[in-house]
């Protein structure tokens, strides 16, 4: 792009700075702002991607229709397809008169979805359909409508991840992501940070007619080496709260450090080809997939014990039908062999065990052995709730489903075992 070009540009967008990257995007929101293709734009909060979506309209053939922009980040799930496609009068509490979204009122300009990341998965069916054939219905209506509207983007969110873990549509992005500019942080953009803080110190000095600030070299240095999570919206506001409030004008290393938030790590999702630390929800699912594993291990050793116990002791009839009840199992049920009773979950017998009063146990021989395994069965047992209970943060209803036992047997569980 040509030297001039680029200046003119910038200056009639206010942007300040002369990083590689930066000139670039500008360069492909100028050569595809003439052709009808949706754009999405990508970068970290307060990395100013809301200019690019004004480019691209205002040297596209639509410069004279509308242009909207919309934040699908503040608007309310409950009525953002009201907002985006408008309603029929009665479609909802609260529609009193018939209204046109943002798609009819855009029909012919450009229509600029900032955070289009956060929207639900049921708009995003729509948005996708409007992209596809330019078709849409109004909420509360059948009858489809066409509109003729270009689409701008934006996100600061990691889409592939959003993809993966079933958050955003991937054929939406796609849709969407026909040219992506991406919009550089302000930490990756060399010497940018001084020349904007100065920009915003005359801004307000004009505006309040007040001396401006300056920065020493050391200064200078510092604001340079601070890694500005919050980009040039966050040195924006430094810039204005110390030019009201700071009573020396010119700015050494210990007023600026007064201002700046102490360093922390990086948590910001970049939306492409980011290198930055992410949060992950991967742990979390190993510790919840290494909990169902433990549940069922100790299913399993539970059903061992049971069944060598019934095996191996030389139990009478009646103890045996004890036993059987002691499972929750009828004493009409047909007797188990060794292999049928691994195929009987434990939580089954259970549920059996409060509908079936048990008959006095005759006297037996071993019956301390007796007490020791049932000691063992119910330490086991009293573990795979708690950890049902952990699981599920105490809801003790899906605890209960998991289990395969009924939530009142689940409750006295809990009061016998002293895990309330």
């Amino acid at each position: 792009m040509e030297q001039a070009i680029l200046q003119s540009l910038k200056q009639r967008y206010g942007i300040v700075g002369n990083c590689e990257e930066l000139h670039r995007a500008l360069e492909i929101a100028l050569k595809i702002a003439p052709v009808d293709l949706s754009v999405l734009v990508v970068g970290e909060n307060g990395v100013g991607k809301e200019t690019f979506p004004r480019i691209i309209h205002d040297h596209s053939l639509r410069k004279k229709k509308k242009y909207f922009a919309v934040n699908c980040g503040a608007i309310p799930e409950g009525t953002i397809d009201s907002e985006l496609f408008g309603h029929e009068k009665g479609a909802f509490t609260g529609a009193v008169d018939q209204r046109e979204g943002y798609f009819a009122a855009a029909n012919g300009g450009t229509l600029f979805l900032d955070e289009v990341g956060e929207l639900p998965l049921q708009t995003q069916a729509r948005l996708l359909r409007v992209l596809e054939t330019g078709e849409y219905i109004r909420v509360g209506s059948s009858e489809v409508r066409k509109t003729d509207v270009r689409i701008v983007a934006a996100t600061n969110v990691n889409m592939e991840k959003a993809i993966a873990e079933g958050k955003f549509r991937e054929d939406l992005y796609y849709r969407l992501n026909t040219v992506c500019i991406s919009v550089p942080p302000l930490r990756e953009r060399g010497a940018d940070a001084a020349l904007l803080f100065r920009k915003f110190a005359l801004d307000m000095s004009e505006k309040y007619k007040m001396p401006p600030v300056r920065l020493d070299e050391a200064a200078q240095r510092l604001l340079l080496s601070y890694s500005w999570p919050g980009n040039v919206r966050q040195l924006k506001n430094l810039a204005e709260n110390m030019s009201v409030t700071a009573e020396e004008r010119e700015i050494t290393p210990e007023i600026l450090s007064r201002y700046l938030p102490p360093e922390a790590k990086h948590t910001q999702l970049i939306a492409l080809g980011g290198k930055k630390e992410e949060h992950s929800f991967e742990s979390e699912r190993e510790l919840l997939y290494q909990i169902l594993f433990d549940l069922r291990r100790d299913v399993s050793e539970l059903k061992r014990i049971v069944r060598e116990h019934h095996l191996d002791s030389p139990l009478s009839p009646a103890t045996a039908e004890s036993g059987n009840l002691m499972l929750g199992k009828s004493s009409a049920a047909p007797k188990l062999s060794r292999d049928d009773s691994a195929e009987v979950p434990f939580w089954e017998a259970e549920e059996v065990k409060d509908e079936v009063q048990p008959a006095a146990p005759a006297p037996v021989q071993g019956e301390a052995d007796d007490a020791l395994e049932a000691k063992k069965i119910n330490s086991v047992e009293r573990e795979m709730i708690r950890k049902a209970l952990l699981l599920y943060n105490g809801r003790r209803k899906l605890a209960a489903e998991k289990l395969g036992i009924s939530e009142r047997t689940l409750y006295r569980k809990i009061k016998e075992y002293g895990l309330e």
